[in-house]
C-alpha cells in the first residue's frame, strides 16, 4: 500500500466559467486527455474543440507526454463548459509541474499561458445580475406614458 502511494502522483484543479465547473485530475501516465470519459479529440461542438485544446497546443505535446488528464464538467452551456475545461487543464498542468517536476519549468509554463490569455489561469468573476421589480430584467424598466 505504501509503495502504491509513492507512485501515484495526482493533482486536482478546477476551472469555472459562468455556471460551468470543470475538475481536472492530472496524474502520471501516457498523455491521454479525456473529458467526461471521452477523448478530447472528439469533443463536441467541433468549432470549440480548438479552444479546449489551446493549453496543449501552446505548451506542446512534449510537456503533456507523461501526464494523463481526466476532466469532469457539469453545468452551464457548451461554450462556458469548453472555457471551464481549458482553464482546468491549464491550471492542472501548472499545479502538476509545481508539485512533481520543478519550479523553473512551472514558472516558464505559467508565464507562457498568462502571456497568451489570462483566463487560462484566472477565473472570470462576472455573474448575472439579479432581476429587480418594475421591469423585465436587471436594468430594463417599464416605459412611462405621461398621458
Amino acid at each position: 500500500m505504501a509503495t502504491q502511494a509513492k507512485t501515484l502522483q495526482l493533482v486536482q484543479t478546477f476551472g469555472r466559467k459562468r455556471n460551468a465547473t470543470a475538475v481536472a485530475a492530472c496524474r502520471t501516465g501516457k498523455g491521454i486527455i479525456k473529458v467526461n470519459g471521452v477523448p478530447i479529440d472528439i469533443l463536441e461542438p467541433q468549432i470549440l474543440r480548438v479552444k479546449a485544446l489551446e493549453p496543449v497546443l501552446l505548451l506542446g505535446a512534449s510537456r503533456f507526454g507523461k501526464i494523463d488528464v481526466r476532466v469532469r464538467v457539469r453545468g452551464g452551456g457548451f461554450t462556458s463548459q469548453v472555457y471551464a475545461i481549458r482553464q482546468a487543464i491549464a491550471k492542472g498542468i501548472v499545479a502538476y509541474y509545481q508539485k512533481y517536476v520543478d519550479e523553473n519549468s512551472k514558472r516558464e509554463i505559467k508565464e507562457l499561458l498568462l502571456q497568451y490569455d489570462r483566463t487560462l489561469l484566472v477565473a472570470d468573476p462576472r455573474r448575472p445580475e439579479p432581476k429587480k421589480f418594475g421591469g423585465r430584467g436587471a436594468r430594463a424598466r417599464r416605459q412611462k406614458s405621461y398621458r
